[in-house]
């Protein structure tokens, strides 16, 4: 029992230190900052609450510590030294300073922390995609550290124009080339707006193709309009045609040939018959 008072008063004191002391911690807008006391964490919200970045504190009360200046970089050093690293390869930024990243080495990060998978990485001061960045783990978030100047950069430059060239993740290929590498990239690509048009292109040219398939066509080439597509398309006896469809609903706006004003009473499957029936007189 004397133990367990003994350890409470050295708490009690510890607190009231940390009252009167300053603390140095990072924070994310909107989020909450930590301390320790005697192995265990302490928990403030900030004041100002939207503060976001590095920060020397100082506590207000024991659910509040107010943000006093930044701190200088051997402080911030003397923080990060405390958690422990791992090296992340960044894929895009996710909000104000935090970005999502990835394992440079997913075995390593299993191995150690027993999971593998994209996490944010907050207070990403310096880097650019596909850049290799060392943050530090307190066990919840992680923080960025620095960037890591041994990574080979053209690594990330040939990430970098591939996604300029549009390149599918499955046509990704490259000397030296990693599966992480790969993981990476697909996380981009599926925030890239090059990609969106790309997989919106082949979900418009399937749905074409399909539609003609079950008629009897080929698709041969298609052009996108505010409304509706002008495709070139061809009969199963190779006779080629250029009609104009509607993107809602697949019906024809002008089929190519003359069907008498009646173009609109017919879809895309049903044109083929149409046409073909039109070219055997």
């Amino acid at each position: 029992m004397s133990d367990i008072r003994k350890l409470i008063n050295q708490f009690a004191a510890k607190e009231q230190e940390l009252n009167s002391s300053q603390f140095v911690a990072p924070c994310v807008k909107g989020g909450k900052i930590r301390t320790k006391v005697l192995g265990m964490v302490c928990t403030f919200l900030p004041k100002p609450r939207d503060f976001e970045g590095w920060g020397l504190f100082q506590p207000i009360d024991s659910k509040t510590a107010t943000f006093v200046e930044e701190p200088n970089l051997p402080q911030i050093a003397q923080y990060l030294q405390n958690l422990r690293p791992l090296r992340l390869r960044l894929a895009y930024p996710l909000k104000n300073q935090t970005w999502l990243a990835y394992p440079v080495n997913e075995a390593n990060m299993r191995q150690h922390y027993g999971y593998c998978k994209p996490v944010p990485v907050h207070l990403v001061s310096e880097g650019a995609k596909f850049e290799v960045a060392i943050a530090r783990t307190d066990g919840i978030s992680w923080w960025f550290d620095e960037c890591d100047r041994r990574s080979d950069p053209m690594v990330a430059e040939q990430l970098k124009e591939n996604i300029k060239q549009v390149t599918l993740p499955s046509d990704l290929h490259f000397k030296g080339m990693t599966p992480e590498m790969r993981t990476v990239y697909e996380l981009v690509t599926q925030q890239a707006q090059e990609f969106s048009a790309l997989q919106k292109q082949q979900r418009d040219e399937k749905r074409l193709r399909d539609a003609l398939k079950m008629g009897g066509g080929e698709l041969n080439e298609f052009r996108e309009r505010q409304d509706h597509w002008v495709i070139q398309w061809t009969t199963v006896d190779g006779d080629r045609h250029t009609s104009a469809i509607s993107k809602n609903d697949l019906t024809v706006i002008s089929a190519g040939i003359c069907l008498s004003g009646e173009d609109e009473k017919f879809d895309l499957q049903s044109l083929v018959g149409v046409v073909e029936e039109s070219d055997d007189f």
